[in-house]
């Protein structure tokens, strides 16, 4: 079965080499100058990237720039387009990408230690924004994220909403004691003039 899906994985990789877009138009003179064929060049391309998130100096900045920059114009497309799907589609990845984010802070000193990390989760990233049922972002959200947030909603709940209102009395005082200090202020220099 390995065998088949990989064979539909690399028909489906031709299939989209032979697309009309800018980057197929990029492989297509390279293809010509070199005569090698697209689908080879595409995988030296995918090896350099390997090795070099691999032991690359700015493997995090490339990592990050490949976990943002697709999934974010995918986002404004799936928020342009009519079909709801897609646009749960990339909610959820952005969800699991701020919760992998999240981890990925409080856990850096020891993540620094892990030997190819930014190769492993650029995998991640990518497994996260795979189409169809191959995507781990809905996976991670059903299994996980989904049910601790059920588990603790309402708590969330009512702490943002007690937060809310702290908040607001601490603005409204402080610009209650700035305006009472810049009014008698105003009314010294006032009396200042006379």
């Amino acid at each position: 079965m390995a065998a088949a899906e990989m064979k539909s994985y690399r028909e489906k990789l031709e299939k989209y080499l032979y697309e009309k877009n800018a980057f197929t138009d990029l492989l297509a003179k390279a293809e010509a100058k070199t005569g090698v064929k697209r689908v080879y060049i595409v995988y030296v391309l995918l090896t350099i990237l390997c090795l070099y998130l691999a032991i690359g100096y700015g493997a995090g900045f490339l990592c990050n720039l490949i976990g943002f920059v697709y999934p974010a114009y995918a986002s404004v497309k799936a928020i342009e387009s009519e079909r709801k799907e897609d646009d749960t589609q990339w909610l959820t990845y952005w969800v699991v990408y701020s919760v992998f984010g999240l981890a990925e802070f409080w856990f850096d000193i020891l993540l620094f230690w892990i030997p190819f990390y930014y190769l492993l989760k650029c995998l991640f990233l990518m497994y996260c924004m795979a189409p169809g049922s191959y995507n781990g972002s809905e996976m991670i959200y059903q299994r996980l994220i989904r049910p601790f947030v059920l588990r603790h909603q309402e708590k969330v709940d009512r702490f943002i909403d007690d937060a809310g209102k702290r908040a607001k009395e601490v603005i409204d005082k402080v610009l209650g004691t700035a305006l009472a200090k810049a009014g008698s202020s105003i009314a010294d220099d006032q009396k200042k003039e006379s």
